[in-house]
């Protein structure tokens, strides 16, 4: 029995459990925007080359995206099974016929498990989620979706210009549900417009939909995004990294035990951000929440007790 028992639930055990093995996700760029762009600048924090850091250029065809970066992972770790990342942009935002093209390509490479698509949740629709079955079904190849949400302030997603609101976020969640496909949803924890009483809202609201996920992110600013200008001009400030942990913490505990969170803080070059975790990695941020954790004696799910007829248990009936 592990002495020091984790006190969240890691993405790396969940794919160990499903698959196995240790699972290397390999990003793919796709030739592809947001529905926010095409009327619009997009989100204010959102850099204008999307967030596809860590992938190849989208005019290379996915095949080719797949191999270059298997490469590299298979000879650093020797890694056996990989997931491809549809991961810059809204992967939903085209044509069904060429995102199944897309799909397609992915099994030309061999040991692939899973493909991951990121998008929107004003991008899902029952005849791509039909596909995306149908693709499953065939090939035996999970299909998870990732949905960018970021806060559940529908003020907020207002003021960033998210181009939706709350609402298009849970339909998406319930019509995604009876696929059965892996759900998991992006959280922004410190958005300036958000206090702690969003935050803990953002992770119950979470906890009581069919979700499987949460990537958390810590707010970044690329120089060119409108946020930046904000920024720089006093118009907005970020909160300080101690506000920061604590936001996670309470996120945590007030989060569904079973969920995973694959994600504890934004990574980006550093080149590429002009403010990016308060000038730390974000492996020493994460070790010291973890000591944080440890020292209250939290676990995630600790203060989960809403779920269920709360105020029934509460009264003893």
């Amino acid at each position: 029995m592990d002495p020091n028992p984790p006190r969240y639930r890691t993405y790396s055990s969940y794919l160990k459990e499903r698959y196995g093995e240790k699972v290397y996700k390999l990003p793919v760029n796709l030739p592809v925007t947001c529905p926010n762009r095409m009327d619009g600048p997009g989100c204010s924090f959102c850099s204008g080359s999307g967030t596809g850091f860590e992938a190849e250029d989208a005019g290379m065809p996915v095949a080719d995206q797949l191999l270059k970066g298997r490469e590299k992972i298979e000879k650093r770790y020797n890694a056996h099974k990989f997931i491809a990342y549809f991961q810059n942009f809204s992967n939903t935002f085209l044509p069904l016929s060429k995102l199944t093209d897309y799909l397609e390509e992915v099994l030309t490479c061999r040991d692939m498990v899973e493909i991951a698509i990121s998008t929107r949740p004003d991008c899902i629709r029952d005849d791509y989620l039909e596909t995306f079955r149908e693709f499953r079904s065939r090939t035996g190849v999970e299909i998870s979706i990732e949905l960018g949400l970021q806060t559940v302030n529908y003020h907020t997603l207002k003021k960033v210009g998210r181009g939706h609101g709350l609402a298009e976020y849970l339909d998406a969640v319930l019509r995604i549900a009876p696929y059965r496909f892996p759900v998991c949803t992006h959280m922004i924890l410190n958005l300036p417009w958000d206090d702690m009483e969003d935050v803990i809202e953002s992770a119950r609201v979470i906890s009581v939909l069919p979700v499987d996920m949460v990537k958390l992110h810590s707010l970044y600013l690329p120089r060119d995004c409108m946020l930046y200008e904000e920024y720089i001009s006093g118009r907005i400030t970020i909160c300080s990294k101690e506000e920061y942990l604590e936001r996670l913490t309470q996120f945590v505990i007030h989060l569904r035990e079973d969920v995973v969170i694959e994600r504890l803080f934004s990574r980006i070059p550093e080149k590429d951000s002009a403010f990016s975790n308060w000038q730390t990695s974000w492996w020493k941020l994460r070790d010291e929440w973890e000591k944080l954790m440890e020292e209250r004696g939290y676990q995630q799910g600790c203060r989960c007790d809403y779920i269920g007829g709360a105020a029934l248990k509460r009264w003893g009936f």
